[in-house]
């Protein structure tokens, strides 16, 4: 018997998944436990394996396309078997309605997927997947030269692969010029499909901003100190330890100390945290990405560091796993390197707190009746009204302040 694949549920925030790329075509054997596609969610690009042994009859979502979890995406079952009635009443895509499979569709599931169609360009685009543009991109490929067989004549990955076996064979699809010549820069532009990942990034913060009612503490700290003890540690030291690391340790000192701002709201309770688990927050073209350093206030430098270091990197080549991201208890996002002096961030769920730090910088002052040069870094700290007041986050700020001035704190 035929089972259809849904789009499954890949984090616990996910409400829609785009088809990244199939590992397998219709009419290829699949094993149980193989893997069948990748699929981008709101937090990353991850390997989807198949459930079911069978041959896979039939594809429901072109590679680029997105759709809401549980929306049928695939079947696999035997060679020649009936499956219009398992889907004929199913959501396939956005871009499919609920009638059964047409005849053009059916003929997939015994011949290639590469039967041709003419590109439909408007105003002179040329319409394919991000998958496509991307591979075009790497390639040096020209994709007015590539003949697309998605959707409406859309440019997708296997028609990519097909012209780099087959160059000859193209035929270089003729783009109808618009009748007008652009007069001004405002019409000169590209809309770029919003991500899995910056979509749940936008609500998320959106919920968090007009939820939570923030309030913000700015605390300027002497780091004349920590940039000296950190010299010793990278003389003495084999591990690299950045400034970054220092804060999120005393971060998370200050917070055993100041058990009020390791907290969440939970509506008709408020949790307060016995371990510290911090978020993290990690720069990517899509958004910020949240992986989590557990038990942050009994590691050490070291351990601090490297694990951050492993974090950052899964989080950039997208390969993070749920539980890398959830758990945190507070959350650091740091632009200081980006040259930014101070900011403010908003809070990330469940976290009542969200620490902003900003770069380190020189200023002259007067010392004992001498000017000297000293260094000076501003951390912002957002809260969540409900359940911190001002008097308990200048506490927590004063903590951290008090650390990292005196840095041997770190280790007593």
């Amino acid at each position: 018997m035929a089972n259809v694949v849904h789009m499954p549920a890949l984090s616990d925030t996910m409400e829609e998944g785009t088809l990244i790329a199939w590992h397998k075509k219709v009419g290829d054997a699949v094993e149980s436990g193989e893997l069948l596609a990748e699929i981008e969610t709101d937090k990353a690009v991850m390997e989807f394996q198949s459930f079911y042994d069978g041959i896979l009859l039939y594809i429901g979502v072109e590679e680029g396309n997105s759709v809401p979890v549980d929306a049928v995406i695939a079947v696999i079952g035997e060679k020649g078997e009936d499956f219009m009635s398992l889907i004929s009443t199913k959501d396939k895509s956005e871009t499919t309605t609920n009638e059964a499979p047409s005849q053009e569709v059916l003929e997939t599931v015994t011949a290639p997927l590469n039967t041709s169609a003419e590109a439909k360009p408007t105003n002179g685009r040329i319409k394919a997947s991000p998958l496509a543009k991307a591979m075009a991109k790497e390639e040096g490929i020209d994709l007015s030269m590539v003949k697309g067989t998605g959707d409406d004549g859309r440019v997708i990955k296997r028609d990519i692969v097909e012209y780099l076996e087959n160059p000859q064979t193209m035929t270089p699809v003729v783009v109808e010029q618009p009748a007008y010549s652009l007069t001004s820069q405002d019409e000169d532009y590209e809309d770029i499909p919003t991500s899995q990942m910056r979509k749940v990034i936008a609500r998320r913060l959106g919920e968090s901003k007009f939820s939570a009612p923030h309030f913000y503490l700015t605390m300027e700290i002497c780091m004349d100190k920590l940039i000296a003890t950190r010299k010793q540690f990278k003389e003495l030291s084999e591990i690299k330890i950045s400034y970054n690391d220092f804060i999120v340790k005393a971060t998370a000192k200050a917070l055993k100390l100041n058990r009020s701002v390791n907290a969440s709201w939970l509506g008709d309770r408020i949790r307060y945290y016995n371990y510290v688990n911090i978020g993290v927050a990690v720069a990517m073209d899509e958004g910020l990405v949240v992986p989590v350093l557990r038990s942050a206030d009994i590691k050490s430098l070291s351990q601090i560091a490297t694990e951050i270091r492993i974090l950052a990197g899964k989080a950039r080549e997208r390969k993070l796993t749920t539980e890398e991201m959830s758990g945190n208890t507070f959350t650091i996002s740091n632009l200081g390197m980006f040259g930014i002096d101070e900011f403010t961030a908003i809070i990330n769920p469940p976290d009542a707190c969200i620490l902003a730090v900003g770069g380190i910088s020189p200023r002259l002052i007067m010392n004992n009746g001498e000017i000297k040069e000293s260094n000076f870094m501003k951390v912002t700290l957002s809260c969540d009204h409900r359940v911190v007041d001002g008097a308990s986050g200048a506490k927590f700020l004063q903590s951290l302040k008090d650390i990292l001035e005196e840095p041997m704190r770190l280790f007593i």
